[in-house]
């Protein structure tokens, strides 16, 4: 048995009813939620399952051959959605799947079937979903290979760069270092844009974890972007703000803040909601495979990043904060100082009365 699952992973801008979408869409498609299905229902907790919507399978040319996919869509709640081009044979033996997954390395030759397919997606969750018009540019690729066994024709080293060339002996330690095992007839060896399973079962739970993790990883990279892009616009409108006469300026302080405690509040929601949507608990196996897949995936960076622009603005708004109270309190010795200006002139002209 061999299969590859072929990932991209993109964000429509908001979050998702999936409970709402899920009746909506089963008038008219098979749906179902993910599931585990080899641990204890207690082992991974997650508080909204995604919605899984089987579409119609793709018949791609690739090098010649006919190769037929099956493709699947998973919609999560907090606003991603995976794409996944399946390609499985029950009586594969590795060799074969050396020599597949090379003939579309990369995810060579499914650029357009991905767009096509992302487009139709589209087309089928607008009635339903609010969403922005999904940026194509956007995504986070991976690929999933998976056996039920290895033998001298598969070398996974080679597999997971995609590329047939001689690899050194630092260069393969480096690429098949992080490899765990649950007994001595199994393996998940997991790099940076790809993974191998090995098991003489299909290995679905692990696979739905690696999933998991690349859509933290995705969700993460597009509100670290969104973040920039809001963090440009203040300083841009301060600088405007700094060029206005003192009291409106003091008007566009209180307009910025308010917009930047709202995008603070959002983007703290949003993140705890994605570093929270999955957790594996009691299964040591499955913990260890989903944390080493974040750390292969470099999660902790741009959460890091995430995190230092969201202190970054909770700054300015200290510092805008401050500037607009000691405006105000010159504002206020300003009034003090009229009226005891008024307070003499008004004795001083009673005086002469």
């Amino acid at each position: 048995m061999i299969a590859i699952r072929n990932y991209r992973i993109y964000d429509i801008g908001r979050e998702i009813d999936i409970d709402l979408l899920e009746r909506d869409l089963a008038i008219t498609h098979p749906t179902v939620r993910t599931r585990f299905l080899r641990v204890k229902p207690k082992s991974i907790m997650i508080e909204d399952p995604p919605l899984i919507l089987k579409m119609d399978p793709a018949r791609l040319n690739i090098d010649g051959a006919e190769i037929e996919f099956t493709v699947i869509a998973r919609i999560y709640v907090i606003g991603a959605i995976s794409l996944c081009f399946v390609y499985e044979d029950p009586g594969g033996a590795p060799g074969q799947l050396m020599q597949t997954a090379l003939s579309f390395a990369g995810q060579e030759g499914l650029v357009e079937a991905f767009d096509s397919y992302i487009r139709r997606l589209e087309e089928t969750l607008a009635p339903h979903v609010r969403m922005h018009r999904i940026d194509r540019e956007f995504f986070e690729d991976y690929t999933i290979y998976v056996t039920d066994r290895l033998d001298d024709a598969l070398d996974p080293a080679i597999l997971l760069i995609g590329e047939q060339t001689e690899i050194s002996a630092q260069m393969r330690e480096e690429i098949t270092r992080n490899t765990l095992s649950y007994t001595p007839h199994d393996l998940a060896m997991l790099s940076w844009d790809a993974a191998l399973f090995c098991n003489p079962e299909y290995p679905v739970d692990l696979i739905d974890l690696v999933e998991f993790a690349n859509v933290q990883v995705l969700e993460l990279r597009y509100y670290d972007r969104e973040m920039s892009r809001q963090m440009e616009k203040m300083y841009d409108d301060i600088e405007q703000a700094d060029r206005l006469w003192r009291f409106r300026k003091m008007r566009q302080y209180h307009g910025i803040m308010a917009t930047q405690m709202e995008m603070y509040a959002e983007i703290s929601e949003i993140t705890e909601r994605v570093n929270n949507l999955i957790k594996v608990t009691e299964d040591i196996y499955y913990a260890r495979v989903y944390a080493t897949a974040l750390r292969v995936l470099r999660s902790n960076l741009w959460s890091e990043s995430v995190d230092r622009k969201i202190e970054v603005v909770q700054e300015n708004y200290s510092m805008l904060s401050d500037e607009v109270r000691i405006q105000h309190s010159y504002f206020l010795e300003w009034i003090i100082i009229i009226l005891i200006a008024l307070e003499f002139g008004l004795a001083i002209w009673r005086s002469f009365e």
